[in-house]
């Protein structure tokens, strides 16, 4: 249990409420997965808003159940916000990706969703 997420500011913004948390690990399944997806396709399609957008509505989430790659993803969404032509960012990607899949499966574990 919490090998690639971390639990303590979602526990924090919870106050012991194992409801809400349960709520808040639900909501991060309905929504992370679907805008990790989103931004796979915004960088693929070198679509430089959508990636910029999606990213920073990422942030906050992945921040929350502390993934360990916040500063992956601001990379991410400072490359669609700068318009960086000509820089790979698919590496810092591919990071995003990996922790969010790798997260994803384990709360889905951990809390039998």
């Amino acid at each position: 249990m919490e090998q690639h997420y971390k639990l303590f500011r979602v526990r924090e913004l919870a106050e012991g409420d194992e409801e809400f948390i349960n709520i808040l690990a639900q909501t991060f399944l309905e929504e992370v997965p679907a805008d990790a997806q989103t931004l796979k396709e915004s960088v693929e399609n070198n679509n430089h808003l959508a990636t910029y957008q999606t990213a920073h509505k990422m942030k906050p989430t992945i921040d929350m159940f502390e993934l360990g790659v916040l500063e992956d993803l601001i990379e991410v969404q400072d490359w669609g916000k700068h318009e960086k032509v000509g820089v790979d960012i698919l590496p810092k990607l591919q990071i995003v990706l990996a922790a969010v899949k790798q997260a994803s499966d384990e709360i889905r574990s951990d809390f039998n969703l």
